[in-house]
């Protein structure tokens, strides 16, 4: 790359990214892991929903502790619908009879 215009460009990308929060690295893996990898970079650095599931999924795998538990009731505390008095009692019912 010895046209300077190139590097200029080059140079002018990676200064947008950096300011974007962006990090260039390397990494050494299997050869059959690199679209696993890229891709896998490509959603954390859209740094969305997508990628904090991927980024807490990743970590638990890579720490090597065991899920927590209560995942679902600490979700289910933090619904909007907490204290709005909704009543989820159903009627008990015997069934009905059928004639086999």
């Amino acid at each position: 790359m010895s046209n300077t215009a190139q590097k200029r460009a080059v140079r002018s990308y990676r200064d947008r990214q950096t300011q974007r929060g962006i990090a260039r690295f390397e990494v050494q893996a299997l050869d059959i892991d690199r679209d696993l990898i890229r891709a896998l970079a490509r959603q954390l650095a859209d740094d969305g929903p997508e990628a904090a599931q991927a980024r807490t999924a990743v970590q638990q795998i890579v720490s090597g502790e065991p899920p927590q538990r209560g995942g679902i009731l600490k979700a289910l505390q933090r619904s909007p619908l907490v204290g709005e008095g909704l009543d989820f009692s159903r009627d008990r019912e015997e069934g009905r009879i059928l004639d086999l």
